[in-house]
């Protein structure tokens, strides 16, 4: 079987160790033969970190038109994601990009729609769907293990960041070069795993966002988020990149009980008779149904990145599903957008927000970024690489 060509476009960090990846074979079917940087260091760091025959483009058309790849993989910055996707569905490439999907919805949802119409596997990197911890949180509520859901309630605050790093990029933490903050940048996994695992996407949503409460920056580093569904559950969702140290735990209470993930552990309350059955049929003046406390046994072998990449390949070759769809980046993307529109207009948003009114508001804040124009704008594409 012949082994499936993939280029890599944006050799940041990230692209980096993706490049290094296939480089090694740690990818079963599928060999690294095209980059595309326009970064001259990062060209030569290829030139002395691999090992195969790889083809070297620094012009974006050149690299699609010229390099014979099967599949690409992109991971340059947020804002370019929806059009080099498009570019490549429109050449009959596959692609798996690194998240965000994009900035905002409008651009995304014109390349979902691109992704189906070509009819090539489109994967996008949710790496912790790849979490055993969150795979098996997402069987037990699926199943119906946990009920109805009550609540849920997620402190995302483990991801703390020094000023040094925002000052690392001049693209970082600004409106014209990243698109926002801790939201579409740190706490976007955590906002994907929150919907996944549920299966439930807010119905609106009132937020506050504190844009450079603990660092010199123009966008958001601290988030506060209250949310209602459909069924009338409601969660909370709380994000920082200011708090030392930080905390990452997600609670979800249901009919049955609660669900708690933090320190790597899952730990199930499980009630043994429902809670409304209880509140319907309990005579006494207090009592609650009885609780037992269950550790759920799960192989700590996150394998994050990798698990992915292989997956996209696998469903190229073989057809297997794909964990993380390029498709549902939308909707973590539909929960941050509406959480900024919350926060600007002072108000309770509806969702789905208007792609249309959300994409003015966002411009509005391009106009004013400090970001200078010679890197990255709407209508020009840095491909050195992000993250």
């Amino acid at each position: 079987m012949s082994l499936i060509k993939v280029g890599v476009i944006g050799i940041g960090n990230i692209g980096s160790s993706h490049v290094q990846m296939l480089d090694t074979g740690q990818i079963e079917g599928a060999i690294l033969t095209a980059i595309c940087s326009s970064n001259e260091s990062r060209i030569e760091w290829i030139k002395n970190h691999t090992t195969g025959d790889i083809q070297i483009f620094q012009d974006v058309d050149t690299f699609f038109d010229e390099s014979g790849i099967d599949a690409v993989l992109i991971a340059t910055p947020h804002y370019s994601h929806p059009k080099l996707a498009k570019m490549a569905f429109a050449k009959g490439i596959h692609v798996l990009i690194e998240k965000p999907a994009g900035v905002y919805t409008k651009n995304v949802l014109e390349m979902n729609d691109a992704a189906k119409a070509s009819g090539k596997m489109f994967g996008i990197m949710y790496n912790q769907r790849a979490n055993p911890l969150y795979q098996k949180l997402r069987e037990l509520i699926q199943s119906g293990e946990l009920g109805a859901i009550k609540r849920t309630h997620w402190i995302a605050t483990g991801t703390y960041r020094p000023q040094s790093y925002y000052d690392s990029s001049k693209w970082r933490a600004t409106w014209k070069g990243e698109g926002g903050g801790v939201l579409i940048n740190q706490a976007l996994h955590q906002l994907d795993i929150w919907q996944w695992t549920t299966g439930y996407m807010p119905k609106s949503v009132r937020a506050v966002c504190s844009f450079g409460k603990y660092h010199d920056i123009e966008v958001e580093d601290d988030v506060t988020a209250y949310v209602e569904y459909e069924n009338g559950a409601t969660g909370v969702f709380i994000t920082s990149t200011g708090e030392a140290p930080g905390t990452n735990r997600f609670e979800i209470v249901g009919e049955r009980g609660k669900i708690v993930v933090e320190n790597e552990a899952l730990t199930f309350y499980r009630l043994t008779q429902s809670e409304r059955e209880f509140n319907a049929t309990f005579t006494g003046g207090f009592g609650e149904p009885e609780c037992w406390k269950i550790d759920i046994p799960v192989k700590n072998e996150n394998a994050g990145h990798i698990t992915i990449i292989q997956n996209w390949i696998d469903s190229i070759v073989k057809g297997s599903p794909l964990l993380a769809p390029g498709e549902e980046g939308v909707k973590a993307l539909e929960i941050s957008n509406a959480i900024y529109l919350s926060s600007w207009l002072n108000k309770t948003v509806e969702l789905p927000v208007n792609p249309d009114f959300y994409l003015e508001k966002l411009q509005e804040k391009i106009d004013t970024s400090t970001f200078e124009k010679k890197h990255v704008t709407n209508t020009t594409l840095d491909v050195t690489g992000t993250h």
